[in-house]
């Protein structure tokens, strides 16, 4: 806050909200949310605030960039409940998460590393007749699902959006999904994973395919393990600010 608070300094919402671009209706929605401990009253009513108050705040708002603002919120309203294992445990939780998408990350980085080219003879042509059996590498929705922990109905909507291209078998009228079209699913689930919508990785994978190889995601691997270091160095700093109110707290 640019401020050298005194335990026993009375601060008003608005001396709290200036100091970090806040309005003091949002100052008074995190007291009521349990972000911050109860205000005192003055005679009158109003609210009043402490240096334990700003030190609350400042600890939800270094918090949020890396946990999010809905376990940032829960983590401050344990610690303020008195409740610290609860508040550890969901810090804990944030860094498995995180931890999880680097290898997320570098699972992907390992798919494409392995792509084989993708040749026009591997693409059915125009009007040519799709084989009555799925074939060798081939498989069908259920199993494809099963496999990636998503639902049928996630693979139809990616058939939509263009990220998955399966042909139907003749007989039954089932989608069959071929070797590319079960790496193109899996490229999508993990780039679906690492945040991105499906109108940024439809493209991508269509580049990939035109061009049978990993250039054109790059940039996108590139942007993700930039989130992910930020991310980590945020839980750094917010565990930083969390300590000191800790230590406030007593």
């Amino acid at each position: 806050m640019g401020r050298n608070l005194q335990n026993g300094e009375r601060l008003r919402p608005v001396d709290l909200a200036r100091g970090h671009g806040l309005s003091t209706q949002a100052v008074r929605n995190y007291e009521e949310a349990g972000i911050l401990p109860a205000a005192g009253r003055t005679p009158h009513g109003y609210r009043t605030y402490t240096s334990l108050h700003a030190g609350a705040l400042r600890a939800f708002l270094a918090l949020v960039p890396g946990h999010g603002h809905q376990t940032a919120t829960s983590i401050m309203r344990a610690v303020n409940e008195g409740a610290a294992e609860e508040a550890f445990r969901l810090i804990d939780e944030s860094h498995a998460q995180l931890l999880d998408d680097r290898r997320t990350l570098q699972a992907v980085e390992s798919a494409l590393r392995d792509l084989a080219p993708t040749t026009a003879a591997s693409e059915p042509g125009v009007g040519s007749e799709p084989a009555a059996v799925a074939g060798p590498g081939g498989t069908f929705i259920g199993p494809l699902a099963g496999k990636l922990g998503i639902r049928p109905a996630t693979l139809r909507k990616w058939e939509r959006a263009g990220l998955v291209r399966p042909r139907r078998d003749p007989l039954t009228g089932y989608r069959v999904y071929d070797e590319a079209d079960v790496r193109d699913a899996r490229l999508a689930h993990q780039l679906r994973r690492g945040g991105y919508l499906l109108e940024q990785i439809a493209p991508l994978i269509a580049q990939v395919r035109a061009a049978g190889g990993l250039e054109p995601l790059e940039a996108a691997l590139c942007d993700w393990r930039g989130r992910l270091s930020a991310r980590g160095r945020a839980m750094l700093t917010g565990a930083a600010e969390l300590e000191a109110y800790l230590r406030e707290r007593g």
